[in-house]
């Protein structure tokens, strides 16, 4: 790709009118820090001409593996080269917005630049305030992550200043010791909310005093950033909040006086009915009373019914059971809100509650991060790791921390799965401000305070802006049918995915994979694209094929983490097209996925589509779940040899064709090298099957099974059930014959290593107090361990779940071949091995594998825990396997 530009980026609604420039040039770099392709001037040249055409204003700059670019700083130098062509365009390099996730990142630093404009104004404004106060003192402003930024870096990188807010709100209020509270005698997790001039931002604080933390992704505003901060959920609403009313109707908010609230609202001499006038009129002593005795009673209760249930609906989407948490109120606008809430058992207004954003911003510190690829081929893990937790240190203290002062708050070192020697390092590092670091004349006047009177744009003066358009459809969840027709011509029944098909099959995907297959997120935005384009992507049951019909399958090979800075999806198109061309077809009649876990199990969609080969999907794949190499499938169980000839591809014009072998194995072990080489991820494509095969030896209704999963997750978080999801599927999938929830608690330790390309590791969970569980009746559901921790190995997928008791004994509660699976409790969504984190409250999910896995003892030797490395693990059946129910059969209309 070379330099394009685009308003709309990885599920980015931006507004019409906003200007902004998303350059991309060919690539980047390769996951080992090498240049896959040099920045050339003439191009960068060539689209600058095209930004001043556009009147652009702002650029972003982005390339693949850029935040590992500590040699070549291939975006820095095209930086240079914009403003040398076009001095005044603001120009965002990803790299120093946000970290490895290309999608996440192109996204955080679109944002940023969007915010420009703004973040300096409001630095002005700080600045001239200073001045009039006559302060020389160096100014900071606090990040998400509870740290501190200067303010010069704070006007450039505006983005990472997003929730600073609440963040300080419940740090300030976990200080203050306010969640120390009890229900009946009992701790219990705290609601914080947090009610500002325009906005009403919510949190949750557990009982330990720490908020409870997003994702491994953030969404704000419904687009994915790859930035670690509290989940916050916010709402239009504060106490500058218009109100106003229209026959029997009345709204309140989002637009607001904001900051003017001391002059515009009625209670203090002004013309605007806010928030604030409703509060006083119901009897809060603010202001002048008197000036809204003309307020009628049922005026009132009509503002505060409104005010009521918008609290209501953001509370309740914060909750992820239904049972009630109590509310801490903080913020200097939190009188409005109400003292009684459906769904909440108390409601709370400590004392100082309109300081606690300020106390939480007093003991903020100073940060300094690491993130960085390393080749352990020359050093060993444990040298990259200090290196990195070295430069973490250095950073903070040159940010401005004491050093003496400075301690490693996070240090993780990830091998990258299928890429020999790399291994990914993320060090952090706090300490306390040290006002010595800084020049605090220079720090104090890094900004000219001029336009002072322009800094504050007059919101209520201004026209109400356009409502962005998302073209994502409105569904109901429960009653939503898949598209499922017959064809015209065949007569076959075939399911039309929606874009709501494509999510759930995405959301089921990641929990098949047993934290392995690399993220579906990208897949599932091509796919969600090319049918916005209007193409059509079919699936088919595995009864509808023909004995004639050539079916094709493969999937990526190489590591996820490649998966997820290089997002061109024609690899297993490309390899597609090599193995035709040598077998002589012209074209093929059915795509087939290599296994439904992870990314892998969208893309025969992908290859499917009328924008490709325009022809149906079988609803199977040759695992029912995801392994770590090409010869673990179903059909190398029953047949040897099935594998080749076989071809791969790299998506930029390198392609192998692999013709012979003697065994399934080496198939895998030599297309692995040559992938290496080839930037450590291709396309595959094998040789391909017929419908005999399908019906005898693949996992069928696969499709079918990811998307009720899929179905589940979705049911859930609409009826904010998400900490009882893995109950839902257990349903879902069969019932607890078939299926069980394993356990349930925090990860407390995460081990990784490499050998020989793929991530060893293994993750411990402990099982928590009641106190700390968001919901209590989430404890009272029976899973098959109880108390203790439970010890999960994983060679890139999890291979086996290890219960080990207060006593000490031990028992192996599931294993491989049977799946393993690790939801967010949070968000009942599935964890993959790059997301393991320290402190993520989990549930543990088994599902009973295949017959076509543990019925014979090769499907044992290829997929059981010796396969995986683990020869003294002996597999026990988690259950009895229950065929998932056909989608296509279920929803075919009736004649």
């Amino acid at each position: 790709m070379n330099g394009y530009y685009c308003f709309v980026s990885g599920g980015l609604y931006l507004p019409k009118d906003f200007q902004s420039y998303l350059l991309i040039w060919n690539l980047g770099l390769h996951i080992d820090g090498s240049e896959e392709a040099p920045v050339v001037e003439e191009e960068i040249v060539r689209q600058c001409k095209e930004i001043k055409r556009l009147g652009i204003e702002a650029v972003v700059v982005s390339g693949v593996f850029s935040p590992i670019d500590d040699h070549f700083k291939q975006e820095d130098n095209v930086r240079q080269i914009i403003q040398r062509e076009l001095p005044g365009v603001d120009v965002v390099c990803s790299s120093e917005v946000s970290n490895i996730g290309f999608l996440e990142r192109e996204n955080a630093s679109i944002l940023n630049a969007s915010i420009l404009k703004f973040a300096r104004k409001t630095i002005k404004g700080f600045r001239a305030a200073m001045k009039r106060l006559d302060l020389h003192c160096a100014l900071y402003l606090t990040q998400n992550d509870g740290t501190l930024i200067d303010a010069p870096s704070a006007a450039s990188l505006p983005i990472r200043t997003f929730s600073s807010g609440p963040t300080n709100s419940m740090r300030g209020a976990a200080y203050l010791g306010l969640a120390d509270f009890s229900e009946s005698g009992k701790k219990t997790s705290t609601i914080v909310v947090d009610v500002g001039g325009t906005t009403t931002d919510v949190g949750v604080l557990l009982p330990s005093g720490f908020p409870r933390q997003a994702s491994a992704y953030v969404e704000v505003a419904g687009v994915k950033i790859n930035f670690s901060m509290p989940h916050v959920e916010s709402i239009g609403l504060g106490g500058g909040s218009i109100v106003r009313f229209s026959d029997s109707d009345v709204t309140v908010g989002p637009d607001s006086v904001g900051h003017h609230l001391s002059t515009k609202a009625k209670v203090f001499g002004g013309d605007i009915l806010t928030a604030t006038d409703i509060s006083v009129a119901a009897g809060e002593d603010i202001g002048d009373r008197s000036l809204v005795e003309d307020l009628s009673p049922t005026t009132i209760s009509l503002a505060e019914s409104r005010i009521r249930n918008l609290v209501e609906r953001v509370v309740d989407q914060m909750k992820t059971s239904p049972e009630p948490l109590p509310i801490l109120l903080v913020g200097g606008g939190s009188i409005i809100a109400p003292k009684v809430v459906a769904g909440v058992s108390e409601v709370i207004q400590p004392p100082f509650h309109s300081v606690a954003n300020a106390v939480g911003a007093a003991i903020s510190k100073i940060g300094g991060t690491v993130d960085m690829i390393q080749s352990t081929a020359q050093q060993s893990i444990a040298q990259i790791t200090e290196k990195a937790k070295q430069m973490a240190v250095e950073r903070a203290v040159a940010a401005g921390a004491k050093r003496d002062t400075v301690t490693l708050a996070e240090v993780d070192a990830m091998p990258l799965q299928y890429v020999a020697n790399q291994v990914r390092v993320i060090a952090r590092a706090v300490g306390e401000f040290s006002p010595d670091a800084f020049n605090t004349d220079d720090a104090t006047n890094s900004f000219a305070p001029e336009d002072d009177d322009e800094i504050y744009v007059e919101e209520s003066a201004k026209e109400p802006a356009a409502p962005v358009h998302d073209p994502r459809p409105i569904i109901d969840i429960d009653t939503y049918r898949p598209n499922v027709v017959n064809n015209a011509k065949s007569g076959v029944p075939e399911w039309l995915l929606s874009e709501t098909d494509v999510e759930w099959l995405a959301e089921g995907c990641y929990v098949l994979g047993c934290a392995g297959g690399g993220s579906p997120f990208s897949e599932y935005i091509k796919l969600r694209d090319i049918l916005r384009a209007g193409h059509t992507i079919r699936i088919v049951d595995s009864s509808a094929l023909k004995e004639s019909d050539i079916i094709y399958w493969g999937g990526h090979m190489g590591s996820p983490a490649v998966s997820n800075e290089r997002l061109s999806a024609n690899e297993t198109e490309d390899a597609m097209r090599e193995l035709m061309e040598y077998l002589r077809h012209d074209s093929f009649d059915v795509a087939m996925s290599l296994e439904i876990g992870g990314a892998n199990g969208l893309q025969p969609l992908l290859v499917g589509s009328s924008k490709v080969f325009d022809c149906p999907t079988v609803d199977a794949d040759w695992m029912g779940r995801a392994y770590p190499t090409y010869w673990q499938t179903t059909l190398c169980v029953y047949e040897t040899g099935q594998l080749v000839p076989c071809a791969i591809a790299s998506g930029d014009g390198k392609s192998i064709l692999m013709t012979k072998t003697t065994n399934d194995e080496i198939v895998d072990r030599a297309l692995r090298a040559s992938c290496t080489e080839m930037g450590s991820r291709v396309g595959m494509a094998a040789k391909p099957t017929t419908k005999e095969k399908v019906i005898k030896y693949s996992v069928l209704n696969t499709m079918s099974l990811a998307w009720r999963i899929g179905r589940c997750i979705a049911r859930a978080k609409k009826h904010n059930t998400s900490s009882t999801v893995a109950e839902q599927i257990v349903d879902e999938v069969g019932g607890p014959e078939s299926a069980k929830v394993l356990f349930r608690g925090k990860i407390i330790g995460v081990e990784r290593r490499l050998s020989k390309g793929h991530s060893y590791g293994e993750i411990t969970i402990q099982q928590i107090a009641d106190e700390d569980l968001e919901s209590a009746s989430a404890s009272s559901y029976k899973t098959v361990a109880i108390g203790g921790v439970l010890k999960i190995p994983f060679k890139n997928e999890n291979v086996y779940a290890k219960h080990v008791k207060d006593d000490g004994t031990e028992q192996i509660i599931a294993s491989v071949p049977d799946l393993i699976a690790v939801l967010d409790t949070q968000s009942g969504k599935a964890l993959g091995v790059p997301e393991y984190r320290y402190g993520v409250m989990v549930t543990v999910l088994g599902i009973t594998c295949s017959p076509r896995w543990s019925d014979t003892p090769k499907g044992l030797e290829i997929g059981g825990p010796a396969a995986m490395g683990y020869k003294e693990v002996v597999y026990k059946p988690l259950g009895k396997y229950v065929e998932p129910k056909s989608v296509v059969l279920e929803y075919t209309p009736s004649e």
